[in-house]
């Protein structure tokens, strides 16, 4: 099993830049996929970002050159760097770590706002 735990949402003006948290409560390097997903409100759950344990990287078009994904294999831990925010990145974003079987953190507010 794998738990997850996300830090690091809020509220932030638009053009600002906020940076997501996601530990792991096992090995980075045990656990095969690590992503973001977000689901706004009335909206379908989405891919944001997604690294493999080998350290393939994608992101969704609306994101790329302004988000980037990252790993900190000491701590168990995956980021989400988000710059250059706007109002249509506001949503709940989720950590998911495929480990055999699918895991889901309990998701963070992100709120895109002036």
């Amino acid at each position: 099993q794998v738990q997850l735990v996300e830090s690091g949402g809020g509220l932030v003006q638009p053009g600002g830049s906020l940076r997501l948290s996601c530990a792991a409560s096992r090995s980075l390097f045990d656990i095969h996929v690590m992503a973001w997903y977000r689901q706004a409100p009335g909206k379908q759950l989405d891919l944001v970002a997604r690294i493999t344990s080998g350290g393939s990287i994608i992101y969704t078009n609306s994101v790329k050159g302004r988000f980037t994904i990252s790993r900190d294999n000491a701590k168990n831990t995956v980021y989400l760097q988000m710059n250059s925010l706007k109002p249509e990145d506001t949503a709940v974003y989720y950590c998911y770590a495929l480990y055999y079987s699918d895991y889901w953190g309990q998701g963070t507010q992100v709120t895109v706002s002036s």
